[in-house]
């Protein structure tokens, strides 16, 4: 059976420890991404792999990535080709085949930053990938995957097309599809309510969809 990986990014803004140890609990392994390794530390938490430069990491962090005791490190050269997400799920692919992954500490800081994390991780089509944050959890969708959301009445979605030619369909939401096109970064899908078990399928092409935590917070223009 394929395991749970939970990858810490390393946005300066980081999730509260309550969601990283509760999201820690639920996977099999965890990875921290360079300043993700203080995100686990102020959480009480440690790694099982450590990756990145350590060029945002603090002196404490650091500290523990040179001496390498509690967990292995995939260190790299700051001047590379590649960010440390990128290797970060490049080690867990190799480690891992298959696993389900899960980030945090990914969406915050950098609007640049964000939209290449989205791009990222949109490229991990080996299992179900998630993005989980205090106020919100977000699904990536490939081709053929579907989400089922439960106990979320009132709550506010929306799914954002992030490759061309993506058409979905959702049911139980107060504004349903029905193998609708959504245009590249469209706002087609923006605030939705959900209203019962709702069901969200991507028929062909990539979509990212956002369920956000507490109840309705935006309307549809």
């Amino acid at each position: 059976m394929a395991c749970k990986v939970l990858v810490v990014c390393g946005s300066p803004v980081v999730a509260s420890a309550d969601l990283l140890r509760g999201l820690a609990g639920e996977c099999d392994h965890v990875v921290a991404v360079d300043r993700g390794l203080d995100a686990l530390l102020g959480a009480g938490l440690g790694c099982d792999v450590y990756v990145g430069d350590a060029d945002t990491v603090s002196d404490t962090g650091r500290a523990l990535v040179d001496a390498a005791e509690a967990f292995e490190v995939e260190r790299h050269d700051p001047y590379k080709d590649y960010t440390d997400l990128a290797l970060a799920l490049d080690s867990v692919r190799r480690r891992w085949p298959g696993a389900e992954v899960v980030a945090t500490c990914a969406t915050g800081g950098r609007p640049d930053m964000a939209l290449s994390v989205t791009g990222l991780l949109a490229g991990y089509d080996d299992a179900p990938i998630w993005i989980a944050e205090d106020k919100v959890v977000a699904r990536i969708l490939h081709t053929g995957e579907s989400w089922t959301i439960e106990g979320a009445e009132g709550k506010t979605f929306s799914i954002i097309a992030i490759a061309p030619r993506t058409v979905v369909s959702e049911h139980g939401l107060e504004w349903e599809l029905d193998h609708s096109p959504l245009g590249l970064l469209a706002d087609t899908g923006i605030s939705n309510v959900v209203r019962k078990t709702a069901k969200i399928q991507v028929h062909q092409g990539i979509a990212i969809g956002f369920l956000y935590r507490e109840g309705f917070i935006g309307t549809v223009g």
